[in-house]
């Protein structure tokens, strides 16, 4: 989107200049996705929607995605911003404020949890929030956020992570000075920041992953944006005359079985004229 005056980030130009990136929309908002998707006198149509957003723009991809008339396809759902940290005796109550409110600035719509083991200093991330809080210029924004966020309690590691696989956040924070204990037991989130020196926000501006996350629950079955998100397949088969009479007779007993009979004829043809 526009700044305020109508004009372009000049950072963004730089970095669309790096990437090759020949057309900027300047529009943003669920308005913007649904101008790409269907194209318009001035947007030309795309055929794939990426980047994340607020609930609004999620919304807006999500129903694009099945529209026959749109038909346009996405990344994932990414949006509003969410996060878990995982505390525990080891973790620094200070960082783990930090990480909690990194997310929480982002909108009114952001959640952050916070999973704490025994031995955690609540009365220090008590403290500690309150005053990075009140030394926030978005202030006003991370504490609805937070309003609505919640501290789950675990007595286990194995506890803490069956939590978080459930939640699948967009962010998993592990302050811990002994983050590798928690790493075979990770199965669902969309990027993961381990130890006491990795806060979310170099993932978002410097660590080499992309900050695109799925949101909401679908970590369960996304992954983050990547290149293969820019990347499409195509198959490609060709078989000699041996090639077809080693795997045919296996093709016609498969099509046969799912009594798909043109399948199988596709093939029997072909092996009765190498008999000639």
């Amino acid at each position: 989107p526009p700044r305020k005056d109508g004009s372009i980030c000049p950072e963004v130009l730089y970095a669309a200049k790096k990437c090759g990136v020949t057309k900027i929309l300047l529009a943003g908002g669920a308005q913007a996705v649904a101008a790409m998707a269907y194209g318009t006198k001035t947007v030309p149509k795309v055929d794939k929607i990426c980047g994340p957003g607020n609930q609004f723009v999620t919304c807006a991809k999500m129903l694009l995605q099945n529209s026959g008339d749109a038909m346009v396809a996405i990344d994932m759902p990414a949006g509003p911003s969410e996060q878990l940290c995982i505390a525990d005796e080891t973790s620094n109550p200070a960082f783990v404020v930090s990480d909690l409110l990194s997310q929480a600035e982002h909108g009114l719509d952001s959640q952050v949890v916070a999973v704490v083991l025994p031995g955690f200093d609540m009365d220090k991330m008590k403290d500690e929030l309150v005053k990075q809080m009140n030394a926030l210029p978005r202030k006003n924004i991370a504490e609805v956020a937070i309003s609505k966020s919640l501290v789950i309690k675990a007595d286990t590691v194995e506890e803490a992570l069956h939590f978080s696989n459930e939640y699948a956040p967009e962010h998993l924070c592990i302050p811990s000075e002994t983050p590798d204990i928690y790493i075979r037991g990770i199965v669902n989130a969309g990027s993961v920041f381990l130890g006491p020196y990795t806060p979310e926000s170099v993932g978002d501006y410097a660590s080499g992953t992309n900050h695109s996350l799925p949101t909401y629950g679908y970590a369960r079955m996304y992954g983050g944006v990547s290149l293969d998100t820019f990347v499409k397949y195509i198959t490609m088969q060709k078989l000699s005359k041996q090639g077809i009479q080693n795997v045919g007779p296996h093709v016609e007993v498969l099509a046969e079985t799912e009594e798909l009979q043109a399948h199988k004829n596709a093939v029997t043809i072909r092996l009765q004229s190498l008999k000639k």
